[in-house]
């Protein structure tokens, strides 16, 4: 009689005890929930099992996912799911827009999953909802987060950026050595020359990208990556620590300990960026409101230090 050896499982990496968050309990984070469903809308937060959900929802502040649930690809590092997606839902602009309205929302994130079986990438959606938030609520601020819209991104973000979205961010993710088994559907360069683009098209729109530590990059790695952000005049750094979703995602390498991510902050801000978020917890769209507010007063006190000679104005 054959027996059954049962297999191994590999035991569940432990996680510092500064990488560890509550569950969600709170009723403003049952609100956030409810009033999502209720739109029919989708959120990063739940989709790529954010750490921050908890204290996010509590708040009301949350990141709306558009053009559906589901990603042409499937990035070794990130939770939402791989498949062919659904239609373009018409409706979303609209709900995305009374959404932030009924939350009373002054920042608003927008992102999406990649959608390469679309002309356009999805880049009219971004626009529609850009349109639509601008109409139902004129004070809101608006940040997108946006794919690489792979093989088509010049026509993408002229458009988007002729919608006049308030922070434009698009992820690195990773070091270029990393990228084909981490981002095997992406290209560093490419992604660089998209936040290149939006600066040259409409300067005044602030530029943001981000990675995530803790997959093996080397320290000179993550500082060349920053001086390729500069030189793409990103004006928004942000770090985090990559945790690993499922067992079927690529594992945690190192755990980067917070007094880490202090000294690569303190390298960025040498370096020029306008804002710096760099911890264990950090993600894309954490504290976006407030850290548009500091993005703003710090591009308007630089502005203010440049003397008239800086300026090119002679004296009389």
């Amino acid at each position: 009689m054959n027996e059954i050896t049962p297999v191994a499982r590999e035991p569940r990496q432990r996680k510092p005890d500064w990488i560890r968050v509550k569950a969600p309990t709170s009723a403003g984070f049952a609100e956030t929930r409810a009033l999502m469903r209720a739109k029919s809308l989708t959120t990063v937060c739940e989709e790529a099992a954010c750490p921050n959900i908890g204290e996010c929802w509590s708040k009301k502040h949350a990141t709306v996912m558009i053009l559906g649930d589901t990603c042409t690809r499937a990035c070794a590092f990130c939770n939402v799911k791989t498949g062919m997606p659904r239609a373009v839902d018409p409706m979303e602009p609209q709900n995305v827009a009374d959404a932030a309205a009924q939350m009373g929302l002054q920042h608003i994130v927008v992102t999406s999953v990649d959608r390469d079986d679309l002309p356009d990438g999805g880049a009219r959606q971004f626009v529609r909802v850009i349109e639509a938030i601008r109409k139902a609520n004129p004070t809101t601020t608006i940040e997108i987060l946006t794919p690489d819209f792979r093989n088509k991104h010049e026509a993408a973000v002229e458009a988007i950026v002729a919608a006049r979205p308030d922070v434009y961010n698009h992820n690195l993710e990773t070091v270029p050595r990393l990228y084909p088994t981490i981002r095997p559907g992406a290209r560093y360069y490419a992604s660089l020359r998209l936040l290149e683009s939006v600066k040259k098209l409409d300067p005044s729109i602030f530029t943001k990208s981000g990675v995530m530590l803790g997959l093996g990059e080397e320290r000179l790695e993550v500082h060349q990556v920053m001086d390729d952000m500069r030189s793409a005049d990103v004006d928004f750094l942000t770090m985090g620590q990559y945790l690993q979703p499922t067992p079927r995602h690529t594992k945690v390498m190192d755990f980067v300990t917070p007094q880490a991510f202090d000294a690569y902050a303190a390298i960025a801000r040498a370096k020029g960026f306008l804002l710096v978020a760099s911890s264990p917890l950090t993600r894309s769209s954490y504290h976006a409101g407030d850290d548009f507010a500091k993005m703003k007063a710090a591009r308007d006190a630089r502005l203010s230090s440049v003397t008239p000679a800086k300026a090119g104005v002679s004296g009389g």
